[in-house]
C-alpha cells in the first residue's frame, strides 16, 4: 500500500496537500500502518525462536545469571571441588556449560541419572576422556588397566564407544578410569569432571559414595562439579558428618532468576511480534511461571510462536497456556491417575494456593507427602510450596 501511495504521488506530481485531499489522510496512514505491519510479521516469521527449553541451553538463549557464571570460572580456577543445588530445570546445566566454555578448560560431563551400574559409569568416564585424548595419545595409560575395555569406532560418525565385559569387578574399572584421567593431566593442565545428579550415586551402588571418595581425595590435578537436584539427598550426602563426602567443596545453591532480569530478557525478545504493552506481558509471564527459568522459557517460546503465525490473537498469554496444557494433558492425565488420595489432595490445594492445614489430614501425613512429591520432583520449595510444573497446576484446576 505505502508503495501504491508512493508511486501515485511520483508519477502524477501530486503535491502533499493534493495527496491528502485525493486520498485522506486517515487512509494514508491506515495504508502506512498496514505496509509497516506486514514487514514487521514478514521480518519475523523469518527468525528464529529466540526461546529455547528441554535441552542445555547456551549462547543467545541463554538467560544472564552473570554472576553465577562468573563465580562458578573463578572458583574452578583453584584446586577446590563445588557443589550446585538446585530443582531440576532450573538451569544448573546449561550454567555450568556456558561457565566451563568461558573459562576453556577441559572437562568431561556425565549424567548419573543416565547410568545404569557402575560399568556404565565407567565406560561413560572413559568414553567422553577418548573426546579429549586420542586414544593413540594414551594407549600406553590404558595398558595399566587391569581390565582392559572394549574400544570400537564408528566409521560413519568417527565417535568412539566403551565397553566393559559383564560381571567384571566394578571396583577395579572406576579405579583405573580415574587413575587414568588423573595420570593424562598435570598441574598446569587440570581437568573438570562434571558429574549430574550426583544423588543417583547410592543407587548405582549403595558403597560407591565410599569408593569415590577414597579416590577423589588423592587427586590433584581433577575439579569436580557436583551437580544434583534433590536437596534433601545431596545435603545428606555433603552436609552430614558420617557421610564420606562431609564437607567435600564448596556448597552453591542455585535459585529463581532475579525477575528484574528475566523481565528484560523476555521484553527484548517478544517486542519483535508483538503490538501490545511489552512489560505488561512480560509481568503476566513471570506472575504465572513464578520466575522458573525453564517454564518460563516455554511459555514464551509459543508466545513468540503465536505472535508470528497468529499476530491478531486476542490474549497470546492465555492461548500459548491453553495450547501448552491440551498439548500434555494425557501426560497429566497418567500422572495424576498414578497419585493416591493424599497426594492429589495436597496438589489440588497447592494448585488453589489454598491452606493445607484444614484438618483433612495429619500435619505428620502432609508432611511426609509434601517430601515425597519433592523427591520425586513434582512440588518444590522456594519461600513456599509450590507445583514444580505450572501448566500441570492448570490442568489440576481445570480438571478439579
Amino acid at each position: 500500500m505505502l508503495a501504491k501511495v508512493l508511486n501515485i504521488t511520483k508519477t502524477t506530481k501530486l503535491s502533499s496537500k493534493k495527496l491528502l485531499n485525493t486520498f485522506g489522510r486517515n487512509r494514508i496512514i491506515l495504508y502506512l500502518c498496514t505496509d509497516y505491519e506486514k514487514s514487521r510479521n514478514e521480518k519475523s516469521r523469518n527468525m528464529e525462536n529466540p526461546f529455547k527449553f528441554g535441552t542445555i541451553v547456551d549462547e543467545e538463549y541463554f538467560t544472564d545469571r552473570v554472576r553465577e557464571v562468573e563465580y562458578i570460572c573463578r572458583f574452578i580456577e583453584s584446586a577446590n571441588h563445588l557443589i550446585l543445588i538446585s530443582p531440576r530445570r532450573f538451569g544448573k546445566s546449561s550454567l555450568v556449560a556456558k561457565a566451563l566454555r568461558q573459562s576453556r578448560r577441559k572437562n568431561i560431563t556425565v549424567n548419573l541419572q543416565q547410568t545404569t551400574s557402575v560399568a556404565d559409569f565407567s565406560a561413560k568416564l572413559l568414553r567422553e576422556f577418548f573426546k579429549i585424548h586420542p586414544l593413540e595419545r594414551v594407549r600406553h595409560l590404558i595398558s595399566h588397566f587391569r581390565i582392559i575395555p572394549t574400544i570400537t569406532t564408528n566409521a560413519l560418525t568417527g565417535t568412539m564407544d566403551v565397553s566393559f565385559q559383564p560381571g567384571v569387578d566394578s571396583s577395579m574399572l572406576i579405579e583405573d578410569v580415574m587413575a587414568l584421567i588423573e595420570n593424562a593431566h598435570t598441574d598446569d593442565d587440570r581437568i573438570v569432571i562434571v558429574l549430574d545428579e550426583f544423588q543417583e550415586i547410592l543407587d548405582l551402588d549403595p558403597h560407591l559414595d565410599k569408593k569415590l571418595r577414597a579416590i577423589m581425595q588423592t587427586q590433584q590435578h581433577i575439579n569436580y562439579i557436583l551437580l544434583g537436584s534433590q536437596e534433601s539427598m545431596m545435603t545428606d550426602i555433603f552436609e552430614k558428618k558420617k557421610s564420606p563426602f562431609y564437607h567435600f567443596g564448596q556448597l552453591m545453591r542455585l535459585g529463581k532468576l532475579p525477575r528484574e532480569d528475566f523481565h528484560h530478557y523476555l521484553t527484548e525478545r517478544l517486542k519483535s511480534v508483538y503490538a501490545g504493552d511489552i512489560d505488561e506481558l512480560a509481568d503476566r509471564v513471570l506472575d504465572y511461571t513464578l520466575c522458573h527459568p525453564y517454564y518460563t522459557q516455554q511459555l514464551a517460546a509459543n508466545i513468540w510462536q503465536i505472535g508470528v503465525l497468529q499476530p491478531k490473537t486476542e490474549d497470546v498469554i492465555a492461548s500459548a497456556i491453553d495450547l501448552i496444557v491440551t498439548t500434555h494433558g494425557l501426560d497429566y492425565e497418567r500422572l495424576w491417575m498414578n497419585f493416591n488420595r493424599t497426594n492429589k489432595w495436597i496438589l489440588r490445594q497447592l494448585a488453589t494456593r489454598s491452606s493445607l492445614q484444614t484438618g483433612e489430614y495429619r500435619t505428620s501425613t502432609i508432611y511426609s507427602a509434601l517430601k515425597r512429591l519433592q523427591k520425586e520432583g513434582y512440588v518444590i520449595y522456594s519461600d513456599r510450596y509450590e507445583i514444580e510444573d505450572p501448566f500441570f497446576r492448570e490442568w489440576i484446576i481445570k480438571e478439579s
